[in-house]
């Protein structure tokens, strides 16, 4: 039956998926592929629809919406757990069940909207932090194979805000997400200068953790990183570029034209986004297409009003990465996901074989 994916999207952009499920009861996996399983295209899994833009015309397939829910703890010796949580947990949930835990390793990603099945996909991180770091395993399904598995971290092919299930969309459904975290008073050491001031402590040290949560909370919410409720940003789907790679002279101008250049895990350099496109005039604010604005606190995320359509969101988008390109020679890559129609070679075998 179809669905308005406008309904389902932080955007509320999006037209009729030709089919809907919801999936909220992990023992009845099996029977929602069942249902889903009718063509060679794999369904589009949407959370909590925070990162997705979804077509005016709408998808024309199925759409398996993630709102399974659940946390189990599993002690793994000494001070370490295991947290698994069920895809459509939402991460903010996730992280504040860890801190109330007194869990740490994953204490910075909280205020991030979306579910944690969404998490892995986008290697989701922030303050130095990011998921894969306490990943141990994701139980997920794969289309291709018509069955279920369990991956490891290394199979997962993470990288900065990206894995196998971004650049290869369709064959695998994340169903469950494992981390190992520590029993800690503390959080983990403070990477980022704006975090360390807030605290009023040095780069480096180790706060409480509680302090360090409220603190990520605090800083996302004065800097415009969460979903406000209502408000001319209430319909934004976050950031839509990706921080970009630049080589190590160009890194230098950046920062000498007083630009910001983050150091990556892997050892890259790359440039705030958001200050590039300061740097070409598209300020918090600013006007890019028919119903579509930065922010009222920064350029890098886009926000739709009453008159918006996803074909004007697509515009800004191309619009401030133009002027981006045009004029630092930078290339942005865009974050928001937007569902595409997909086929998928797949072997199929019995359910019952398959969904264990």
């Amino acid at each position: 039956m179809g669905e308005l994916l406008a309904d389902h999207t932080t955007l509320r952009l999006g037209g009729l998926a030709d089919r809907f499920l919801t999936h909220a009861d992990p023992a009845a996996w099996s029977d929602l592929v069942h249902a889903a399983s009718s063509s060679d295209t794999p369904p589009f899994v949407l959370g909590g629809g925070s990162n997705t833009l979804a077509d005016d015309t709408g998808y024309p397939g199925t759409v398996i919406r993630m709102a399974t829910r659940g946390i189990a703890v599993r002690p793994l010796g000494g001070d370490l757990v295991e947290v698994t949580a069920q895809a459509g947990e939402p991460l903010d949930a996730l992280v504040a069940f860890t801190v109330d835990e007194g869990l740490s390793g994953i204490e910075y990603l909280g205020g991030i909207p979306g579910t944690t099945g969404a998490a892995p996909v986008q290697n989701t991180g922030a303050y130095g932090q990011q998921i894969s770091d306490t990943l141990t395993r994701l139980t997920v399904y794969d289309w291709a194979l018509a069955r279920t598995r369990v991956l490891r971290p290394g199979e997962c092919g993470f990288g900065y805000r990206t894995s196998t299930f971004k650049t290869g969309p369709g064959r695998f459904t994340i169903l469950g997400v494992s981390l190992r975290l520590e029993r800690q008073a503390r959080a983990a050491p403070i990477r980022y200068q704006q975090l360390a001031d807030a605290l009023a402590i040095r780069l480096g040290a180790r706060p409480p953790l509680a302090e360090a949560a409220q603190a990520v909370l605090i800083d996302r919410r004065n800097r415009g990183l969460t979903l406000p409720a209502d408000g001319p940003d209430a319909r934004q789907a976050g950031s839509v570029f990706l921080n970009p790679l630049v080589p190590r002279a160009q890194a230098k101008a950046i920062r000498a034209a007083g630009g910001p250049v983050y150091n990556s895990p892997d050892g890259t350099l790359r440039a705030s986004a958001g200050w590039l496109l300061e740097q070409t005039g598209f300020l918090p604010g600013t006007r890019v297409d028919r119903g579509v604005y930065c922010s009222q606190n920064r350029a890098l995320t886009l926000t739709a009003r009453d008159d918006a359509t996803a074909a004007s969101f697509t515009t800004a988008v191309e619009v401030l990465a133009h002027a981006v390109l045009t004029t630092h020679r930078i290339r942005l890559q865009r974050e928001p996901v937007q569902p595409h129609r997909r086929s998928l070679s797949r072997r199929r075998t019995p359910l019952d074989q398959t969904c264990r």
